[in-house]
């Protein structure tokens, strides 16, 4: 009876590690050089090796072969999909290129307004000014530090010269 049991154990064993060495041979072969040829891989080819990998990581960690843990790696947190990087090869070059017609483009608006708006608005004249100081006093406007206290000696709303 314990010969049976051993011998059945035996057995066991030594296909579990011929299907490992199998199956980690056929994965090796399909996860080769997995980083170049990802992009080029359809959409069930890479449903299909993800799947065979993580097979595989349910496993001793120690069976999987170099290329099956770079391979691991890189599904999980290679450059592809949403960790793909923003910025490519010519971007900068576009950026300040960019940047540079935003810049002319408001210095352009900038220059039209100032050559089609009139000069400076009445209300910007001293005699405006002055007049509004005499509103503010009369209407007793801030009556304990501004234009309406007593004893008060600053410009007021006066700013023009």
């Amino acid at each position: 009876m314990l010969r049976t049991r051993t011998a059945a154990y035996l057995r066991q064993n030594v296909l579990n590690t011929v299907c490992r060495r199998h199956a980690s041979s056929a994965s090796a072969l399909s996860v080769t050089n997995l980083q170049s040829r990802w992009k080029s891989l359809t959409d069930g080819e890479r449903t299909t090796i993800t799947d065979q990998l993580r097979e595989r990581q349910k496993g001793d960690w120690k069976d999987l072969s170099l290329e099956e843990k770079k391979a691991a790696y890189f599904v999980a947190f290679g450059p592809y999909g949403p960790r793909e990087p923003f910025l490519k090869t010519g971007h900068g070059r576009n950026l300040i290129l960019g940047i540079a017609i935003a810049i002319g483009v408001s210095t352009g608006l900038y220059a039209l307004s100032r050559a089609v708006v009139p000069g400076k608005p009445r209300t910007l004249t001293k005699e405006w000014e002055e007049a509004t100081n005499e509103r503010a006093k009369e209407n007793k406007i801030n009556p304990i530090t501004g234009v309406s206290s007593e004893n008060y000696s600053g410009p007021g709303y006066v700013q023009s010269k």
